[in-house]
């Protein structure tokens, strides 16, 4: 007698009602029913787009979206899998165990017996810790799910690499202006959203766009706030629009892309040279409740990495502020913050140093340490001294003229190899002037020894 499949458990919730409730965010209200309605991700969702070639009826394949809230992310994992015409599960995993997804699997082998495909959303996917990742694991791989998970970080670095090999990764962008005041727009006039209800004046609806920063949902919920309070017919303005906002919503995460994406373009403008954009990060990051010391130790490696010999004040001035900083803390640590930040910026700037240093570095990685010569050794041990020789034939530079004398300090492998050259930037071109003068001693003292020695020769 063949087998019966086991009847799952109901797995066809609709993607989306026809009429939201009256009561629902107006974010709910006006999600898009179609790929048609989907504002944004044209690199994605467009006529070219990279998931426009790839889903079809039958076939979705496993993938994460990676984005920023209010880009659309659970948006477009419904609307794929309403192409791809399988049944939708959707867990999130702050609130969801292992139990929930062995359940989620289980139901989704009943399915595919029944001639039926499972898409299973999960939102937060990066929250998952590794036993739940490793959990589904082999029934992405056999393709009883199709896994779509959304994440608002990096994906490379959260979530497990067996997981990810198995999974393309796709990356949403913040909304453009453009794209947010279609959506709002469409809002507007749509009998779903606020239809005859109000009208935002230029004004309103540009300060609308700016407070949103990216962020559709952000954008229609400040909206609908500032809507609640007006009369019915009210042209909304600027000032309607910040109060419904409360303050600027900074697009920042301390532990996320946000993060590291403000902290990369402050390194890049101090290096850039460019204070006035170091300040300006500087100022976002402070804003955001940033950890200072964090910022501070930024400012202390710029100005070893990319001022470095250049101007050696700017080590100074940067380890100053990180110690003011761990001393007095904000507020009034960000006097300290500020003239660090603008100094190193303004700094002339050099990394020859840092490059010589990585270039000895990889010397050593590929030949190991070589031999310290013999005359470099200490020479404190005097049986080592008489039977090795060690020390013997050391020069003390202080005994000769500009503390200099033509003598071998690189491993005999690497001798005469140079790995510093300074630049022609700030301090740095005294420091080249000086080595190139001390250079050009010691070939003279070695032409003159061999001129010495040949003379003798021929005598």
């Amino acid at each position: 007698m063949p087998r019966q499949a086991r009847k799952p458990r109901e797995l066809t919730e609709p993607l989306f009602v026809a009429r939201p409730p009256a009561d629902a965010p107006l974010a709910a209200r006006m999600r898009p029913r179609s790929l048609d309605e989907f504002v944004g991700q044209a690199h994605l969702v467009g006529p070219d787009g990279a998931l426009s070639r790839v889903v079809r009826p039958g076939y979705l394949p496993s993938m994460v979206l990676w984005g920023p809230p209010g880009s659309g992310k659970t948006t477009l994992a419904r609307l794929l899998a309403e192409r791809s015409e399988g049944s939708w599960r959707q867990l999130s995993a702050v609130t969801s165990g292992v139990a929930d997804v062995r359940q989620l699997v289980a139901d989704a082998h009943a399915l595919r017996e029944a001639g039926g495909r499972t898409v299973a959303f999960i939102d937060e996917l990066h929250r998952f810790n590794k036993a739940q990742q490793d959990a589904l694991l082999p029934h992405v791989e056999d393709g009883t799910i199709s896994l779509i998970g959304a994440t608002t970080e990096n994906p490379y670095y959260e979530i497990n690499s067996p997981l990810l090999s198995r999974l393309r990764v796709y990356r949403l962008e913040p909304l453009s202006a453009e794209d947010l005041r279609s959506i709002v727009e469409r809002s507007l006039a749509d009998e779903r959203g606020l239809a005859g209800r109000i009208s935002l004046a230029d004004e309103g609806l540009a300060a609308l766009l700016d407070l949103s920063g990216g962020d559709a949902r952000q954008a229609l919920n400040i909206l609908e706030a500032a809507a609640s309070v007006a009369e019915d017919g009210a042209v909304i303005g600027a000032e309607p629009i910040a109060e419904a906002a409360q303050e600027r919503l900074l697009a920042y995460d301390r532990v996320g892309d946000q993060h590291y994406e403000a902290a990369s373009a402050f390194i890049k403008s101090m290096r850039g040279n460019d204070p006035d954009a170091a300040l300006y990060w500087c100022a976002s990051m402070v804003s955001a409740g940033e950890d200072p010391t964090f910022i501070a130790r930024r400012i202390v490696i710029a100005a070893s990495e990319d001022v470095g010999n250049a101007d050696p004040r700017a080590l100074q001035v940067a380890v100053a502020a990180m110690q003011a900083v761990e001393m007095i803390g904000l507020p009034e640590a960000q006097y300290a913050l500020a003239q660090a930040a603008a100094y190193v910026a303004s700094a002339p700037k050099s990394n020859r140093a840092g490059s010589a240093y990585f270039a000895a570095l990889a010397e050593v990685e590929e030949k190991g340490r070589l031999p310290v010569p013999l005359h470099l050794r200490p020479s404190a041990h005097r049986r080592l001294a008489r039977e090795h020789g060690y020390g013997r034939g050391y020069l003390y530079p202080h005994d000769h003229a500009d503390a200099d004398v033509d003598q071998q300090y690189l491993p005999d492998e690497l001798a005469g190899r140079v790995f510093y050259e300074p630049s022609d930037q700030g301090l740095e071109i005294q420091m080249g002037e000086r080595l190139q003068r001390l250079r050009r001693q010691r070939l003279e003292a070695r032409r003159g020894q061999h001129r010495g020695g040949d003379k003798g020769r021929r005598e």
